[in-house]
């Protein structure tokens, strides 16, 4: 018995990862993934079975673990972003909810022929979105402008106030009277605000009390913080029901805008839990589901699916940004995006067994209908809101474009060449002069450290996806890398190779998991750049063909060439490092430095 539970929960972690990591190489949304695996290893296979494997622990394991994805989201969520978008966002979470609500209800009742009791609690469980679905789908599309902090907020925000909603209306079916249930109603709110609020405060200044007199060593701040969401989760929870995911969400919100004490390391251990903990639950709850859910979907299904697309999302986004500034293909993208995620699924299959206990008509339909809409609005807005981003030019997936650390002269003249191929590029710099020649140059230019957490807010990345650290300080251009790895992928991360450095000594001298991937190649540092221009080498770009390759190119510009950057046919913009050579083929750009001389050499006989 013990190796079959071993084998389940096994194959769940392993499921859940695999499809992280296979969604990434196909660069698809990992919900769509998680998902398939999920249902296939479950009901299709028969594999697992997470009912019979954590029997009454699965819902309070679901539950702690969304307080904690929530307590992560809150963790990224900054009051310096909310003059931008606050209004936007407290429309979204009022108005839009309601909208959202009186459409999911509406439809239910009339199209799905469910009863009034149970289409209205329908209506409240699927007004939530949540950072279980739009953080990885954000993180896939990467869209530019506000928007992304907009569904960022909202979708944070949005599943406390849903979850609270659900119980509300599910306390209201459970009472006798009108007038008992509205009473009922409002003592359940104001409980909610009340613990949820004091919990949720009261860990967090407890938190940053430990950590701001180090009473707490410093391998223990992840997994204090992490059971201190749990116990504040516990604390309001056990006041008042489902008032823990409030109390979690704002115990971030706090930890991230208090200024005594440092989250940027909970935030990143948070970050990567996160990560598993979002894998394991879509595959224990797909799982859940039986081979059955399919005899519910129907035509009418089908279109309740497509009122909640089609009508009720665009209806809450248009009629609450009535005024706030948007524009047409912002309220267009924020339209577009709504997936149900876990919050969604946790809370029907929470108050399904409740009704069921209570033998409430048609509440065996909750769990079917939640995981349709689920279902469904991960598959479409996960395959269209990319491409429908791209079109309305919010969003670039691949985005090849570079942010510079550096643009003294030779660094600028690289960002000239980078940019007049119609690559994105930004350049970072202390030195005012160089900024403003950069400027002059019609580069988008930041007068900053790289490693100021001021400049973070500040920096446009539309279409950057790479760093190249250029400065002269080998650790500033480390220490550049280890700040932006959370914001580019690690193998988009680039320094420059340390003056005096050996590439066979490059480990000790400096390791990998502190610093980004060397440039160029052995010796080609800072020095040697300066050395090169100063004898009046240039960046020249070049496009291969048959007739005239890769070696034919390094014969005809001679031994002191450098090859800097391979453009493919496909727009791939590829850097070279000490760890990867160039294979360049026909059509390529191939980007290098070469002498002047050479050049003008090389153009004299020509012209000849």
């Amino acid at each position: 018995m013990s190796e079959h539970i071993l084998l389940e929960i096994s194959l769940i972690v392993i499921l859940g990862i695999g499809a992280q990591w296979l969604a990434w190489r196909l660069r698809l949304p990992s919900i769509i993934l998680l998902l398939v695996f999920g249902f296939v290893a479950g009901p299709v296979m028969n594999l697992v079975h997470p009912s019979r494997l954590l029997g009454d622990l699965l819902f309070p394991i679901v539950s702690i673990s969304v307080a904690i994805i929530l307590f992560e989201g809150g963790l990224t969520l900054r009051f310096k972003e909310l003059p931008a978008i606050g209004k936007i966002v407290t429309l979204l979470i009022t108005i839009g909810v309601i909208i959202s609500w009186f459409f999911g209800a509406l439809g239910a009742y009339y199209i799905l022929n469910l009863n009034l009791q149970i289409s209205i609690l329908l209506g409240a469980i699927l007004v939530v979105t949540g950072p279980t679905v739009i953080g990885p789908l954000l993180r896939h599309i990467r869209p530019s402008g506000k928007v992304g902090d907009i569904l960022k907020w909202e979708g944070i925000v949005i599943d406390p106030i849903g979850a609270l909603l659900a119980v509300l209306v599910f306390e209201a079916i459970l009472a006798e009277a009108i007038d008992h249930a509205t009473a009922m109603v409002l003592l359940s709110l104001g409980q909610t605000i009340l613990f949820g609020s004091l919990s949720g405060l009261l860990f967090a200044f407890l938190l940053i009390v430990l950590i701001k007199n180090y009473w707490i060593p410093d391998f223990l701040q992840e997994t204090v913080a992490f059971s201190m969401v749990i116990a504040s989760f516990m604390l309001a929870d056990h006041f008042q029901s489902e008032s823990g995911l409030f109390a979690a969400t704002l115990m971030g919100i706090v930890m991230a805008n208090q200024k005594y004490v440092s989250v940027k390391h909970i935030l990143e251990f948070k970050a990567n839990l996160s990560v598993l903990i979002i894998s394991i639950l879509f595959i224990i709850l797909s799982a859940r589901l039986q081979l059955e859910v399919f005899n519910i979907i129907s035509l009418n299904s089908i279109i309740f699916l497509a009122l909640l697309i089609v009508i009720a999302r665009p209806a809450s986004v248009f009629l609450s940004s009535l005024g706030m500034g948007l524009t047409i293909r912002e309220k267009t993208f924020l339209s577009w995006m709504a997936p149900r995620g876990i919050v969604a699924a946790a809370v029907s299959s929470i108050f399904a067994l409740r009704l069921m206990e209570n033998n409430i008509a048609q509440a065996q339909f909750l769990v079917p209908v939640t995981f349709i809409v689920i279902i469904g609005t991960v598959v479409v807005y996960g395959l269209t809101a990319g491409p429908l981003a791209r079109r309305l030019k919010l969003s670039q997936s691949n985005p090849q474009g570079i942010l510079f650390a550096g643009a003294h002269p030779w660094a600028l003249e690289i960002i000239k060449v980078i940019k007049d191929k119609g690559f994105a590029v930004a350049a970072v710099d202390t030195n005012r002069y160089d900024i403003n020649k950069a400027r002059m140059a019609g580069i988008p230019s930041y007068h900053d450290s790289i490693l100021s957490e001021q400049l973070s807010d500040n920096l446009r990345l539309s279409g950057i996806g790479k760093l190249l650290a250029l400065t002269s300080n080998n650790e500033a251009n480390s220490m550049a890398a280890l700040r932006y790895a959370e914001v580019f992928e690690s193998e988009q991360l680039y320094q420059l190779f340390p003056a005096g450095g050996a590439k066979k000594d490059e480990e000790r001298y400096s390791p990998k998991h502190l610093r980004g991937r060397f440039l160029f190649g052995e010796g080609v540092d800072f020095h040697y750049f300066n050395r090169r221009f100063y004898e009046g080498a240039i960046v020249k770009s070049t496009k291969l063909s048959k007739e005239f390759g890769f070696q034919a190119f390094l014969k005809y510009y001679g031994e002191n060439t450098v090859p800097l950057f391979l453009i493919t046919e496909d727009k791939e913009l590829v850097v070279k490092t000490t760890d990867y050579e160039f294979e360049p083929k026909a059509g390529d750009t191939i980007i290098a430095l070469v002498d002047e001389a050479e050049e003008n050499n090389k153009q004299n006989s020509e012209s000849a």
